[in-house]
């Protein structure tokens, strides 16, 4: 008797019995017979996700309601707080979080993953006035900000204790600390190259990169799912519609309007 078979039988004789046939979840099912998505995302952190004039916009933005065609649903964009988005992920308070999250190896055990949406590569900016603060290594034993909960506060702690130290101040969210660097009770912050080059071009006159603008090794922004056999048609859906995207060329027309350049990105899921 084959599988297929067995489990008929099995399913017959739960009916026979007057017991009800387990119910098999899939969440690309309820998601489609709801008729829409509900995201999680932090809409204060430009150019992905930003509120202009009482409206939501961003890359991340751009790129979901694409995903969302692809997948014949309206998306529901919610903002979030960051620090609350993986723990309301994990209690199924959305289906996905859009905000931009940085794979990293601690977080694949722990979560879905889709292709990457952007480069995540930590880099450094300073008060465009400061004279002395120009490479990485000179952050040594000054105030440097990032965003609480980030891999790029990681990976700052990281380089600190490489360099020699660094006082690390931790924010709810980016814009907090450019507030304070601009004000100079910072004297540098770390974030993601695409997001302190979006702020530099724009604020040119108030920040600048440090250089080289990175350091540490490449990672990837991405939007997390739940790892488990309920969402992994949902995963691979999301999946599928990323990569026709880059294929028919929405993907670099996103890519080249918000930042001016359309990076090389992995067709898969980076595992380190």
């Amino acid at each position: 008797m084959t599988i297929k078979n067995t489990l008929k039988a099995a399913l017959f004789g739960l009916t026979a019995l007057g017991l009800s046939a387990p119910a098999f979840a899939d969440q690309l099912a309820d998601i489609k017979a709801a008729g829409k998505i509900v995201t999680a995302t932090d809409m204060h952190y430009a150019p992905f996700d930003m509120i202009i004039d009482g409206t939501y916009q961003g890359i991340t933005k751009d790129i979901f309601d694409e995903v969302s065609k692809e997948l014949g649903v309206e998306p529901v964009y919610q903002d979030i707080p960051w620090t609350a988005e993986l723990p309301g992920l994990e209690v199924k308070k959305f289906d996905i979080i859009i905000a931009p999250v940085t794979i990293t190896p601690e977080r694949l055990e722990r979560y879905a993953f889709s292709l990457p949406i952007a480069d995540a590569t930590v880099g450094l900016i300073r008060s465009a006035n400061d004279s002395e603060t120009k490479a990485p290594e000179d952050i040594k034993g000054k105030a440097v900000g990032v965003q609480q909960g980030t891999a790029q506060a990681a990976q700052l702690q990281a380089f600190g204790d490489k360099i020699g130290g660094v006082t690390m101040k931790e924010y709810g969210t980016t814009d907090e600390a450019y507030a304070d660097l601009a004000t100079g009770r910072l004297q540098a912050v770390a974030g993601s190259l695409p997001n302190l080059a979006y702020l530099v071009k724009a604020r040119g006159e108030t920040f600048a990169l440090l250089e080289p603008a990175t350091f540490g090794k490449p990672k990837y922004f991405a939007w997390a799912m739940r790892k488990d056999a309920d969402s992994a048609s949902f995963v691979e859906a999301i999946n599928a519609a990323l990569l026709k995207m880059t294929d028919d060329g929405r993907m670099k027309a996103i890519q080249e309007k918000w930042l001016g350049v359309n990076p090389d990105l992995p067709r898969e899921v980076p595992q380190d």
